[in-house]
Formats: structure tokens, sequence, C-alpha cells
């Protein structure tokens, strides 16, 4: 079985971090994720997260540095889920594929239906900032 390489952001601001809502049309439909996306051949995991960041969002990100991996599998496969924190350089945030995307303050970060990879992240930015 092939595993997919697959990036998330991680941007936070003022307490909060962006998260983004998947369409209804996708096989995780409505479920909530770290914004980013499919590793394409040839490009790094950076090169990516900064294409889809810009491809989904709008924004031009800076990819700060690596916060953590997670591995999934269901029955369309395996991905392998890298996370970087990222800072966000340019734009203005708008879901061109997200059914939403929201600005969650960590406090409320565990009430949010996440994609399974993601979860993973959850659990550790709440480690990470004192388990608030």
């Amino acid at each position: 079985m092939t595993v997919k390489t697959v990036t998330a952001a991680i941007l936070e601001r003022d307490g909060c971090v962006l998260l983004a809502q998947r369409s209804a049309a996708d096989p995780l439909a409505l479920m909530w994720e770290f914004p980013g996306g499919t590793v394409e051949q040839g490009e790094t995991p950076e090169e990516c997260l900064r294409r889809e960041i810009e491809e989904e969002l709008g924004i031009v990100v800076d990819v700060v540095a690596f916060f953590g991996e997670s591995r999934h599998r269901d029955d369309r496969g395996e991905i392998r889920l890298k996370a970087y924190k990222v800072r966000w350089l340019s734009g203005r945030i708008r879901p061109f594929v997200h059914a939403d995307v929201r600005w969650v303050p960590l406090t409320e970060l565990s009430r949010y239906d996440m994609a399974p990879a993601d979860r993973p992240f959850v659990a550790q930015l709440l480690v990470e900032h004192g388990g608030v």
C-alpha cells in the first residue's frame, strides 16, 4: 500500500489557531482540519504547504518549524500528515475549497470534530500551551 504524504499548517494568532472545515462533498465531510494538502512529486513538504495555503486560503505563509507527524489509515489508504508551524506573511484569508475557516481559541479546540489524522496535533498544541 502506498503512503500519501500530506501537510498541515499550524497558524496561531492571539491565542487562537486557524481551522478549516472540509466541504460537504469531501469524504471527511464537514470535519475540521489544519489546512494543507498533498505533497506532489518533486515537491518538499514545505513547498507543498506554502503552495496549498495560497491555493486554498489565498494567503502567503512562511514555514517556520516542523511541529509533528501523524499517520492515519482508512478504507481509502494511508496518509502521513506532517504538520508545520507557519507565519502569515500577506493576503486576506478566503476559503476557496473549504466550507468554512475559523480562528478557534485554544481553550475551545477540543470541541471541534477534527479529521482523524489531525487529532494528535490538537493534543500536542494543548500540551504546548500548558493544557489550556
